[in-house]
């Protein structure tokens, strides 16, 4: 089975979680110049891409040396976590959450971090078929999301017989009770026991406080 079709357990939610197969492989193929291709420092637009010592975007601009960033080549487009890239900086991290947000691609992970821009509009990334294909999944096997997360906490909780808790934090209107409440959704119901004995190896208590932090107690 090819990605795309590992990908159709989230039924509507795949392309809001992953780039398709195509898409990967154009990325690949597009050409690129590592000792050229540059992020350069811009007053509007805080960085834009450039080549050095040729025309980006129809102009021509001078800039420092501690102002030019090299970028990434193409495999690295809309990278699913962040500390994977080569040249990890402030640019690149932008211009990737940017390009991912563009294809409404809302979670990343930027090494033990899940980070989410909130995309002001309804998404079907929570839907009951993606609370199943995220249930008992490693963190990598998956696409970035606040139920990969979630799930591992509870996995831990089983496992280790230790509370966990989950840290959301973020501005005012960053989505963090949003988050929160789907954090919630995801343990309401992988938590349905099936019968006495699995009942009894998965009690937990949960707890929201001050609508950033969850807690899981072991039971």
């Amino acid at each position: 089975m090819n990605a795309d079709g590992e990908m159709a357990i989230f039924g509507p939610a795949a392309q809001f979680l992953r780039k398709s197969e195509k898409e990967r492989a154009e990325a690949q193929n597009r050409p690129f110049d590592g000792k050229t291709a540059c992020f350069v420092s811009d007053e509007k637009e805080l960085y834009v891409k450039a080549e050095v010592q040729d025309r980006a975007d129809g102009k021509t601009v001078t800039v420092r040396e501690d102002q030019v960033f090299p970028m990434n080549p193409p495999k690295f487009d809309k990278i699913e976590d962040m500390v994977m890239m080569t040249h990890l900086h402030e640019p690149a991290v932008l211009f990737n959450l940017k390009e991912r947000y563009a294809a409404w691609m809302i979670y990343t992970y930027s090494g033990l971090f899940c980070v989410t821009v909130n995309p002001y509009k309804w998404l079907p990334v929570y839907n009951p078929e993606v609370v199943k294909a995220y249930r008992g999944k490693k963190r990598m096997e998956v696409p970035p999301h606040i139920f990969a997360l979630s799930d591992n906490a509870y996995q831990f909780m089983l496992t280790d017989r230790e509370n966990q808790s989950i840290l959301i934090t973020g501005e005012s209107g960053a989505g963090k009770t949003v988050n929160t409440k789907r954090v919630i959704q995801y343990f309401a119901t992988i938590a349905v026991p099936t019968d006495k004995k699995k009942d009894a190896n998965s009690k937990m208590k949960v707890s929201w406080q001050s609508r950033s932090f969850v807690f899981l107690e072991a039971g």
